[in-house]
């Protein structure tokens, strides 16, 4: 019925979120309109937007605005020292194991929106 969507992230300057969300993370630019609005593509039908801040949505990095999980391809820690070493500091170390079937890393963007990565371990 449902199939892909779009978390949408307030930020303060959009081509420094631009650059973290692509060169940083990885993720391919979908689309761009100048500094209104772009989109990230997350794989499987999921995209992240871009959003300057407003007056009617939240501020940028506001505590429980947004939490963006994306699933990782490769293990978990390896995507961690990846992203470490392009500047990501992670708000502390890899959560979970493979007997709980899930293994989660805590990070931010660099307003301080939530993410997270997901790691799910199947038997």
């Amino acid at each position: 019925m449902i199939n892909g969507g779009v978390a949408t992230v307030y930020v303060s300057d959009m081509d420094r979120a631009v650059a973290f969300y692509t060169e940083t993370l990885g993720l391919k630019l979908q689309f761009r309109a100048g500094n209104e609005w772009a989109s990230v593509d997350a794989g499987e039908g999921f995209a992240i937007g871009l959003h300057p801040e407003s007056a009617r949505g939240p501020k940028p990095g506001t505590s429980g605005a947004i939490s963006v999980g994306l699933n990782v391809t490769q293990p978990i820690e390896e995507v961690v020292s990846t992203l470490e070493q392009r500047g990501v500091s992670f708000r502390g170390p890899v959560v979970g194991d493979a007997e709980g079937g899930i293994k989660l890393a805590f990070f931010g963007d660099p307003d301080g929106n939530d993410l997270y990565l997901c790691e799910q371990i199947r038997a």
